[in-house]
């Protein structure tokens, strides 16, 4: 090639890869992490939140971590506070799960009861679930609400002997819990570790997530977090978590900081910042794929619908007293993951705090919302205003309510009651006597937790109904014997 041809080739190469790095340079800083700062800052003011803590990755590179707010002992949130995962935990048992392939050491679609022959149910078909149809919730295996309390994993298990699946396995997705507790245990099984100390070895560890932990109960002690919280007319009141045992279903706990390195890892091909495989990149990308029989169902993960653009990997995570939401986006390599420290049981504010980050990477401006919560929860407090104001008028008036009634026989009389007394004994039933089913861990106090205002106006209408039948009553008795 003549010199001067040579010398223009070079020239053209040189400029072509000043355009390319002034693109590269370009496309990287295309999002604005002030934009998300004013965002996440307005949108926990409007909706009445404690905090939040929120980190962005970028083709496993950290783009913006921070915290918002404060926690319950009135020190600021930040991307190194401790928050519970809840749900968000079951990604990571389904890694654990997949480590073990990659490995060799079993197959998805293996039977589970080969390995975790402890485990029996009062169902032949138990026999016939496989390891992938645990990980995609086809099991059938039920999501009870209500069980005996647990110490460990085997106990856990244990609890399933008299249970019978809802479906044949494999027929149809049905989310389960109880699916993870027997995932958990299938890692300590083959690993011969127990499943937290295989978490620190096999994921913590690798990738640096040095404050990341799982507990066996959520009530276990955990030195650095706080008590969550739970909105009501909004605002966000201090909150004991439910007791449970959740090990491998939602027993993580994490930081804004060490989530970004899990995620990273899901978009750098399974690989940590010092380029080590956990995972190989085929079991990575089958986790994300959709299942037979469960088309919105990775391994461990969630998958959009088709209506969502764009196409979103995900998982959320809700206790009573925080709420979590992790996202991947294929299409722009971005991964997201909000922790917050409040539930609210009518909106996942982290899901709705997660989609207008995943807006701002796409470079459209998120829509900040009516706060829909607030505005039920306050509706609810004008109907139980209003609702406490007619019972006590009732009340003052029950004397005369049973005087006006006196001709009538007793079962008129009593069935003029039952619009009060029939609503009484349900929400009593609900209050006393379902905390004690199972012998599980649940209060009277754990059913106010679950959603304030609701349970605020059930309270309302008990005392109400108790209180005005048993006047009712009473002045009838009374006006019998005069």
């Amino acid at each position: 090639m003549p010199k001067k041809l040579s010398t223009i080739f070079l020239m053209f190469i040189f400029l072509m890869h000043t355009v390319s790095l002034h693109l590269t340079v370009h496309a990287e800083e295309s999002l604005d992490t002030d934009d998300i700062d004013e965002f996440v800052t307005k949108y926990i003011k409007r909706n009445g939140l404690p905090g939040a803590a929120v980190v962005v990755v970028k083709d496993g590179k950290l783009v913006y971590e921070k915290g918002y707010g404060h926690d319950s002992e009135g020190e600021p949130l930040t991307e190194r506070s401790l928050m519970r995962l809840a749900s968000g935990s079951k990604p990571f048992t389904a890694f654990a799960v997949l480590q073990l392939v990659d490995e060799g050491k079993i197959q998805l679609d293996d039977q589970a009861c080969k390995y975790v022959p402890e485990v029996k149910l009062d169902d032949s078909r138990w026999e016939q679930v496989t390891i992938r149809q645990l990980l995609n919730h086809t099991s059938g295996v039920p999501n009870p609400i209500i069980v005996p309390p647990a110490n460990n994993l085997k106990t856990g298990v244990d609890r399933l002997h008299d249970w019978r699946l809802q479906s044949k396995p494999g027929e149809k997705y049905a989310y389960s819990n109880a699916n993870y507790w027997i995932l958990a245990r299938l890692v300590e099984e083959i690993s011969g570790m127990d499943f937290s100390q295989y978490l620190k070895q096999k994921v913590f560890s690798p990738l640096g997530m040095s404050d990341s932990l799982t507990t066996v109960n959520s009530g276990d002690f955990v030195q650095g977090l706080p008590k969550g919280y739970v909105t009501a007319y909004g605002t966000a009141i201090p909150w004991t978590e439910l007791e449970e045992m959740n090990m491998g279903a939602g027993s993580l706990i994490s930081t804004a900081a060490d989530m970004g390195k899990w995620l990273s890892m899901h978009t750098n091909d399974g690989k940590n910042k010092l380029g080590e495989q956990l995972l190989s990149k085929e079991l990575l990308e089958e986790s994300y794929s959709p299942q037979l029989s469960s088309k919105k169902s990775g391994l461990g993960w969630s998958l959009s619908s088709p209506k969502v653009k764009p196409a979103r990997i995900s998982h959320s995570g809700a206790v009573s007293s925080y709420q979590t939401q992790q996202d991947i986006i294929p299409s722009s390599g971005y991964a997201i993951a909000v922790l917050l420290n409040s539930f609210t049981p009518t909106l996942e504010h982290a899901y709705e705090i997660s989609s207008g980050i995943i807006k701002l990477t796409d470079g459209q401006e998120p829509k900040l919302k009516a706060p829909v919560p607030k505005i039920i929860d306050l509706t609810l407090g004008i109907i139980t205003l209003i609702y406490l104001l007619l019972g006590i008028r009732g009340i003052l008036r029950s004397r005369k309510w049973s005087d006006k009634r006196k001709q009538h026989p007793i079962w008129r009389f009593i069935l003029r009651l039952t619009p009060q007394l029939i609503p009484a004994l349900l929400i009593g039933w609900l209050f006393f006597i379902v905390p004690t089913l199972q012998d599980n861990s649940s209060t009277t106090i754990d059913a106010f937790g679950l959603y304030p205002a609701a349970m605020i106006l059930l309270a309302i209408l008990f005392i109400i109904g108790l209180v005005l039948t048993c006047l009712r009553i009473y002045y009838r008795i009374r006006i019998s014997r005069f």
